[in-house]
């Protein structure tokens, strides 16, 4: 049976591909208040700015690739039984060839109805005010923003249990509940954290690499083999 690779991916991963952070040093988001484009409250108060807003993320996530990093993971599954968990709401991951990914915080390429988050649908176009679902309800991205549940995260928690190796890349893991999940892999396992900028960490068990991602994931996969 293949060794099972658990992948807990963030932004940093996606950041060499070109994608913005959207959050910059003071905490803005492409210059508004996180709670302004990424909150139900900012989306009732303003829901031409919220959809503006993610109308150009997903503009600016159809003209950059996959890099290096998620191609390298991607090749692991000839391998190993690998299952990435990423908090980002890009398709980088499945464009490289990876087919186990769960988007812990919705995906770019998606909308879905306002009035019930299991009314999904694909999505590679501008939203804009007006359009609805079959339904009659507004359509809004499938993104979920701060003071929502994350309805995947049973789901990643039963993932991590299983894990023989972790991998973490390009994450802070200072972000709940995604943060919790390394409590949810077992003690004895293998775990890397991969990172330009690594946040400290107190744990033994992790092995730190304080690199970016492309080169991070060769170096892991060096000590896999």
């Amino acid at each position: 049976m293949k060794k099972h690779i658990v992948v807990l991916s963030g932004a940093g991963i996606s950041a060499e591909s070109g994608i913005k952070t959207f959050r910059d040093a003071n905490g803005l988001w492409e210059g508004h208040d996180v709670m302004e484009v990424a909150s139900p409250e900012g989306f009732a108060k303003n829901p031409e700015l919220v959809l503006d807003f993610y109308n150009q993320r997903r503009k600016q996530l159809l003209e950059v690739e996959p890099n290096q990093a998620h191609i390298d993971l991607a090749l692991l599954e000839k391998t190993y039984n690998v299952s990435i968990i990423t908090q980002n709401v890009d398709d980088l991951h499945e464009r490289a060839g990876s087919s186990n990914v769960i988007h812990l915080h919705g995906e770019l390429l998606k909308s879905r109805s306002v009035v019930s988050d299991l009314e999904i649908y694909d999505c590679k176009t501008d939203i804009i005010l007006g359009d609805k679902n079959e339904k009659g309800e507004q359509l809004r991205p499938h993104i979920v923003w701060f003071g929502e549940n994350v309805p995947l995260i049973d789901k990643a928690v039963a993932i991590c249990e299983t894990a023989d190796i972790l991998i973490i890349v390009g994450t802070s893991l200072q972000v709940y509940p995604a943060a919790s999940l390394l409590q949810f892999t077992p003690n004895y396992i293998p775990k890397f954290y991969i990172d330009a900028s690594p946040a400290p960490t107190n744990n033994p068990a992790i092995q730190v690499i304080a690199k970016k991602a492309t080169v991070g994931v060769k170096e892991v996969i060096a000590l896999l083999d």
